[in-house]
């Protein structure tokens, strides 16, 4: 069980570094298709294992409490929005002309910390034997939001290096962005095994936190520039997947 968590908490960070070495090899930006594939699939992974992973235990959860089972996850889950909506008015990721490189590593990373924490409060979920989730749903975020940071380590990268930096620095620069992710799930596995009471609302404050990442940032790139249906069909594909395995594995 604790590799499985190692192994799980470790891949989005994986996804970003991969991205990031994309550097060595690519001269230009990942292709506008291709972009829209990854984030399509990542945002279809990652609304499925929201829902059956960390919505419907939250609801499980909840109704143990001795109240109204929708309440813990209602209140996580605007927490997850708000904690996103102030990132965003502090860190804007939209901020990525050449004077503001250093803000936009600054928002990459800060976006990181809520997506390693709802890896660390599944598999914290996981280990209480909370009801619904499964070590298929856990990984199944973890390898969403891994497919999602996967571009991000390009993005931070290759730009860099086409402005002069060699390919070694800007390749560390793009792994140092998602390296906050497993030290933000570590933290949030502890915490919430001694503070087991508040497991719905860690569970649902990781969903809406999802959820806002995918309605705010995936949706408009896999739809961005000239229309296709690739971003919506990949998503469709990702979220039909994920259903199941969740339930054919779970």
């Amino acid at each position: 069980m604790i590799i499985d968590i190692v192994k799980g908490i470790s891949v989005p960070f994986l996804g970003t570094t991969l991205g990031a070495f994309c550097v060595f090899f690519l001269k230009n930006e990942l292709s506008k298709g291709m972009q829209k594939a990854l984030t399509g699939f990542a945002a279809g992974v990652m609304v499925a294992a929201s829902i059956w992973s960390l919505l419907l235990p939250a609801l499980e959860q909840g109704a143990s409490l001795g109240m109204w089972k929708f309440l813990p996850a209602v209140i996580g889950f605007w927490i997850g929005i708000l904690f996103l909506m102030a990132i965003d008015y502090f860190a804007p990721p939209e901020c990525i002309d050449e004077k503001c490189k250093n803000k936009l590593l600054l928002a990459v990373t800060l976006h990181n910390i809520p997506e390693g924490m709802a890896v660390g409060v599944i598999y914290a979920g996981l280990l209480s034997g909370a009801e619904h989730i499964t070590e298929i749903g856990a990984f199944s975020l973890a390898l969403g939001i891994a497919i999602q940071n996967f571009p991000e380590g390009a993005i931070i990268s290759l730009p860099l290096c086409t402005e002069g930096m060699s390919k070694k620095r800007a390749f560390i620069y793009g792994v140092l962005s998602g390296a906050v992710e497993p030290v933000a799930a570590v933290l949030t596995v502890w915490a919430a095994s001694l503070i087991v009471p508040l497991l719905p609302y860690f569970l649902s404050f990781a969903a809406g936190a999802m959820f806002y990442v995918v309605v705010e940032e995936l949706i408009p790139e896999m739809s961005a520039g000239k229309h296709s249906n690739i971003g919506t069909v990949l998503f469709s594909f990702g979220f039909t997947l994920m259903l199941t395995l969740d339930v054919a594995l779970g």
